[in-house]
């Protein structure tokens, strides 16, 4: 299969949800799915519009989304991994930072990875080998090796208290950076590691769509993807720690351990 080729459909998908998105953006229900984890109508018709589009072009796929999509295609060898709306919080409260993210898995592998950003038409894409775009341009992780020199971020669960590990890990950092933030999409928050708008990213909370398609912008901008403690990365495992690939991801990998 040419990944190129994948990618454009998935570039396509991308932008339609994210269109569908925006046409929602004022007219939205919001319903609970759990305390302070929001789901719209909106997050529906557009994985359903992104699943229509990827599934008419590769119909032996399998597939996986975050609103209950998951088929077995009937090539075991590829799966799709959507997220058709990638900060929901965010969305709800019309705060600039969401997006769509699309990936394409071969053989455990990810070989294509798209992130659509509606509110900047910033389309982010990977390909396996080819390296990553930002709207055609070729982009690089940041060349930044000091933490008291880094920015940034990290997810943390929703409705958490102060005992969580996650939190503490967080205050762990915090005094060795020079800033750290928790954004509310680790989709974005990927791209822009992989765009060196951010020196890393770390979260041990985040489901494989939030994270399929970013890992691969960022591997392939020049980054390092690996687990908190530096093991193997594993997209169906909630553990990662994303940076700029330099001594940066030993340096805040000790803090997070």
């Amino acid at each position: 299969m040419e990944f190129e080729q994948a990618a454009d459909v998935a570039e396509h998908a991308a932008r339609e949800g994210g269109r569908i998105l925006e046409e929602w953006a004022q007219k939205f229900t919001v319903s609970e799915k759990s305390r302070s984890n929001l789901v719209t109508e909106a997050d529906f018709v557009s994985q359903q519009a992104i699943h229509q589009i990827l599934k008419n072009a590769f119909p032996t796929h399998g597939f996986l989304g975050e609103e209950g999509l998951s088929s077995e295609g009937d090539d075991p060898d590829y799966r799709w991994i959507i997220d058709p709306l990638d900060g929901t919080g965010n969305y709800v409260h019309r705060f600039p930072y969401y997006g769509v993210s699309i990936a394409l898995e071969y053989q455990s592998t990810m070989v294509v990875g798209i992130v659509f950003d509606p509110n900047r038409n910033e389309l982010f894409r990977a390909v396996k080998d080819a390296g990553t775009t930002l709207n055609g341009e070729k982009i690089t992780v940041s060349q930044n090796e000091s933490l008291s020199e880094s920015m940034l971020m990290a997810s943390l669960p929703v409705a958490t208290d102060a005992s969580n590990p996650a939190v503490m890990r967080f205050l762990n950092v915090i005094p060795h950076a020079q800033s750290v933030q928790r954004s509310g999409s680790a989709a974005l928050n990927l791209s822009n590691v992989a765009a060196g708008r951010l020196d890393g990213f770390w979260s041990t909370s985040l489901k494989p769509w939030d994270m399929a398609a970013g890992i691969l912008l960022v591997t392939e901008a020049g980054g390092t993807v690996t687990t908190v403690d530096g093991s193997p990365f594993v997209v169906d495992d909630a553990d990662l720690l994303a940076s700029n690939g330099l001594s940066l991801h030993t340096e805040v990998q000790q803090y997070l351990v």
